[in-house]
């Protein structure tokens, strides 16, 4: 929790706000004022964030009870407490509440040490809900249609269509021999912290840290996963700009992105269990993050998320070919977005993406020779292209070999 947590008082009677802040004062807590139920979702949707809010229930336009099940729409009862301010006791307004989804009542009037108790145990209660959040993401709650991690059952789970994000460190293991356990653990955490904010910026969430790699989910819109593709290739260049003035070494990730159908929910026993993501998107994901190193390139992304997002064509982009997963009959169309490559390498991309795509064309049709001479043309632009370098020797190997009838291109991918 923040070190002064910020509480939001709606209340329309300017007296009633200066008392609570008046009770208030000297608990080092942020205090701001709304004095009617629109100021403060205004507020709360703006995404300013607070540590728990009292609310009056009679307002103008606006009723407290109202404000109360607008925010449980987007805000659970355990990452935002609400505490009701009310000078009724009748039981059937008391019930009003909590069916909207109050944490607590407070009865007009109230004394100072009422009011700092109940603050100060319904914001204990909320650090230790962000303690669980670590383990169990809010977003998986929600998700599984619980407001709290004690209301989670085996056997819970949900269907539905999400972009599966999939990073990994190249070479990781050279990099970790060289280091002790503990060095192990202070290199990831803070590598993650600097790869992991854009994912929760673009309103993503981490299903898993898996050693070095990280397996994130984003149930809205495609765009908003490959966006944190291409701001998480940003803010590894700049701290690898860091890691060159500390001597360090480089690092370089590759990051697959695929959409589709998946079930995720709990799996385990009485006494252990784990959420978890059913899917073959997730397996795709992991494959096209793989391919980054095989093609030399730093995003890439299925046809199935390439066709989902809102304009394709506001991304620099361009076609990779064809793959097979192994045990799959059908083959995926995947595309490389360079958005997140250094600017003098995206411009090079971009001049020879016409000769790139070219080159392409002439390799599935068989015309190893001038597709030979398009990658050649590439590379001599731009000598770091290296899915061009790929395809060149692939290309260079075949106008020598007897490639079959049914040969067209797909790469089979039988081993991560």
């Amino acid at each position: 929790m923040q070190e002064n947590p910020k509480i939001l008082i709606i209340d329309d009677d300017e007296k009633a706000q200066k008392l609570i802040s008046f009770q208030l004062a000297g608990e080092n807590y942020t205090l701001v004022n709304a004095s009617n139920g629109q100021e403060a979702l205004d507020m709360i949707h703006s995404g300013e964030k607070f540590s728990l809010v009292l609310l009056d229930i009679l307002m103008p336009d606006i009723s407290g009870h109202e404000v109360c099940q607008r925010i449980r729409e987007t805000h659970l009862s355990t990452e935002l407490p609400i505490i009701m301010i009310t000078a009724n006791e009748d039981v059937t307004s008391l019930e009003e509440g909590f069916q909207a989804g109050t944490n607590d009542y407070i009865i007009k009037p109230f004394s100072r040490a009422e009011l700092v108790s109940r603050v100060r145990s319904h914001l204990h209660l909320l650090e230790i809900n962000n303690a669980y959040s670590r383990f169990v993401p809010q977003e998986i709650l929600k998700a599984l249609g619980r407001d709290s991690i004690i209301k989670v059952e085996l056997g819970d789970q949900i269907q539905g269509e999400m972009t599966v994000f999939f990073s990994d460190i190249r070479a990781f293991s050279e990099i970790s021999e060289r280091m002790s356990p503990r060095e192990n653990f202070e290199f990831l955490n803070k590598y993650l912290s600097v790869v992991t904010p854009p994912i929760k910026e673009h309103s993503g969430f981490v299903d898993k840290y898996i050693g070095d790699a990280i397996l994130a989910l984003f149930p809205a819109k495609p765009d908003n996963a490959l966006q944190a593709a291409i701001k998480t290739m940003q803010k590894l260049e700049d701290y690898n700009a860091q890691r060159e003035l500390d001597g360090e070494d480089q690092l370089d990730i590759g990051i697959g992105l695929h959409t589709g159908p998946m079930m995720m929910g709990t799996i385990g026993d009485k006494d252990r269990m784990d959420v978890t993501v059913i899917s073959d998107a997730v397996n795709l994901a992991s494959r096209l993050e793989s391919l980054t190193k095989r093609f030399g390139c730093k995003i890439a992304i299925s046809e199935f998320t390439f066709l989902k997002l809102t304009d394709p064509q506001q991304y620099h982009h361009r076609f990779l070919g064809r793959i097979q997963v192994k045990g799959k009959r059908d083959v995926v169309p995947i595309y490389e977005v360079f958005d997140g490559d250094p600017p003098e390498i995206k411009a090079l991309k971009n001049q020879t993406r016409e000769e790139f795509e070219q080159g392409l064309t002439s390799y599935f049709s068989k015309d190893f020779a001038e597709a030979i001479l398009m990658f050649k043309h590439v590379l001599d632009i731009n000598p770091e292209d290296k899915t061009a370098r790929f395809y060149l020797k692939r290309a260079a190997e075949l106008v020598v070999s007897d490639v079959p009838e049914d040969w067209y291109g797909v790469e089979a991918l039988r081993s991560k």
